[in-house]
């Protein structure tokens, strides 16, 4: 008899579309013959908390805690009870009867997040206009709901993420390991009511989680304590993101009390392999990647070689099966890029395997996801979409390249416009020359609305230690080229990169300002740099000026790592400064500003003349 296999997403990741792992795993096993299902534990507990008789249920829970905070929101308890539903059904259609209804005087209440709701923005005319704008209100309406489950209820709860605060940097497993021995909360033991259901409608022999993120691994972890002490015959596998990047050197055994196998990098071979020694077909030592206790030690199980499959051979991710109608589009941030992460539906997947630049100093080249670059075909490529598409219904596809090989998108172009295709796509790149006025333009035609890509520190020197294999100037003209077709630019900007002075912090906040107001870019967001240990300067730190001071390995996770910067300056004081700037240009503002005039302590002047982006341009096509 053959195992059945039952993958789940934890909570919390993205409510408006399906995290696409389990959808890979699915298309995969099924082709092999694998009794699979998949469930969205993220989704389903989400729309599960969001309804009047959960919501009536947390107003008690908090008053049997003694927890009165937001009691505005208290008050008017009734309110949001009986608007809960209707606002969300709204997140989930957004048709304009409902969002005119959510629009009228005293439909929602006011609470700390909506009295402060932005009068200045500017609605589109129509239709359009009054559903963006009653989605807004409807996300802010939530988000407060979501405080007070929080600061009441449940001090985990967060949309996009659960317990991420005990999740991340976990070098050690104690704290992970007392919260797990406290009683669950009640959102926790609704998740875990989902849970049983989904176990008892499929009877599976092994369930395997997808852990994405830090804010998924204490969801999981509560899930597979639930199973282990209610259904002991089951199996638990754990893998995903969280598990390639910061489980390398996994040594602690507490785990396995509730996991039996935690798998590295793509899950197909290790998964595969897990049901063979299951079913008896194969024995422990066959284990491809796998962690598994061993004489109560932690074992690393990789038999040689292992099964590879490669990118160009798999099929299409299955998206069967997922709650497509329960998915909410959430409109919490205005500006047109950053709503494509929290607004909309989107079909997930890899145009290639890996990245085929893997160079950059900062990234963690070394591990599988990043340094294993395979391809495939156009033709294969579009042979998926359309398979996608009559899955799911959906027409818009999210790339979730680390950098989409500009080669491929070329020919992924060409093969949309040449079969009919009718998609709307976007993707992340790196701003590299290959990226043509002409390429810009195909890609448009293809269905192209937007691209992402790291412009990090706009500072040539930098841009040369982090080995980006671009400059400013190159930039300019590549996201120029994608503006000029309309295609929206995003772009990854760090600050805090080893021997960063405040010249160039503030060189670079200049180049980003001029790239606004020249409209190369739409849309930006400031990360602080953070060494990991998986990236040439986490291996080497010395060799770019830096010493790194912790934290100390304990046995379970690692990655982030804790440096000193003695030639750099100061980097956490320009945080507000640098992110009120930059909402000041999103919004098309502020352009005129000195740049001293976002910071609250004195800067040096920009080095840069104020037509240094205009200068690159010269000779460009208007």
């Amino acid at each position: 008899m053959q195992s059945k296999l039952l993958l789940v997403t934890p909570p919390f990741t993205q409510l408006n579309t399906a995290y696409p792992a389990t959808s890979y795993l699915k298309g995969f096993l099924e082709e092999k013959g694998v009794n699979v299902s998949h469930c969205d534990l993220s989704i389903e507990l989400f729309t599960t908390i969001f309804t009047g008789d959960f919501l009536r249920a947390i107003f008690e829970e908090a008053e049997l805690l003694g927890n009165h905070h937001f009691p505005e929101i208290a008050e008017m308890r009734e309110q949001y009870i009986s608007r809960v539903d209707t606002v969300i059904g709204f997140l989930q259609i957004q048709d304009i009867e409902t969002a005119q209804e959510i629009l009228k005087p005293d439909f929602l209440p006011v609470g700390h997040r909506l009295e402060k709701v932005n009068p200045d923005i500017q609605w589109e005319e129509g239709e359009i206009g009054i559903i963006d704008k009653a989605k807004h209100y409807g996300t802010l309406f939530v988000e407060e709901i979501g405080d007070f489950i929080q600061v009441n209820v449940d001090e985990f709860f967060a949309f996009t993420k659960y317990a991420e605060q005990i999740g991340s940097s976990a070098s050690s497993f104690d704290q992970l390991d007392e919260f797990l021995q406290y009683q669950p909360t009640l959102i926790e033991d609704e998740m875990l009511n989902i849970l049983e259901e989904k176990i008892q409608n499929e009877s599976p022999d092994l369930v395997g989680f997808t852990i994405p993120f830090p804010g998924n691994v204490f969801a999981a972890l509560r899930c597979a304590q639930f199973i282990k002490q209610f259904y002991s015959d089951i199996k638990v596998a754990f893998g995903g993101g969280y598990c390639n990047t910061e489980l390398r050197s996994l040594e602690d055994p507490r785990i396995f009390e509730i996991v039996d196998f935690i798998s590295l990098d793509d899950g197909e071979g290790p998964l595969l392999k897990m049901l063979e020694f299951i079913d008896g077909k194969a024995g422990v030592d066959d284990l491809e990647r796998t962690y598994i206790l061993e004489d109560e030690k932690v074992v690393y199980k990789n038999h040689l070689p292992n099964t590879i499959y490669h990118h160009q051979s798999l099929p299409a991710p299955n998206y069967q099966g997922l709650p497509f109608d329960k998915y909410v589009s959430f409109l919490d941030v205005v500006n047109p890029m950053h709503r494509m992460w929290t607004d909309k539906r989107w079909n997930k997947l890899t145009v290639s395997h890996g990245c085929y630049w893997r160079q950059c100093s900062f990234c963690d080249v070394s591990l599988d996801y990043i340094g294993n670059y395979q391809n495939t075909t156009a033709d294969l490529l579009v042979d998926k979409i359309e398979k996608i598409m009559a899955d799911t219904g959906i027409t818009g596809f999210h790339f979730v390249d680390e950098a989409a090989p500009p080669s491929m998108l070329k020919q992924l172009s060409k093969a949309l416009i040449e079969r009919g295709v009718k998609i709307t796509w976007w993707t992340n790149i790196r701003f590299e020359k290959t990226f043509s006025y002409e390429l810009c333009e195909l890609m448009a035609q293809a269905g192209c609305i937007a691209v992402t890509g790291g412009l990090e520190v706009a500072s040539d020197r930098l841009l040369a230690k982090m080995k980006k294999g671009v400059d400013i100037a190159q930039v300019t003209r590549v996201t120029h080229n994608f503006s000029r077709n309309g295609v929206m630019v995003h772009a990854y900007l760090m600050y805090g990169f080893p021997t960063e002075t405040q010249q160039e912090t503030i060189d670079s906040l200049e180049v980003v300002r001029q790239l606004f107001e020249k409209d190369c870019i739409q849309s930006g967001f400031w990360h602080m740099f953070t060494t990991t240990v998986h990236s040439p300067i986490g291996k080497n730190p010395d060799a770019f000026g830096i010493t790194v001071t912790g934290p100390e390995f304990e046995g379970f996770a690692q990655n982030d790592l804790w440096h000193e910067d003695p030639e750099g300056t100061d980097h956490p004081k320009y945080t507000k400064g640098l992110n009120d700037a930059l909402h000041s240009y999103l919004n098309r503002t502020g352009f005129e500003k000195d740049l001293q005039e976002w910071f609250d302590f004195p800067i040096t002047p920009t080095s840069h003349p104020k037509d240094l982006i205009e200068s690159f341009l010269s000779g460009v096509e208007a």
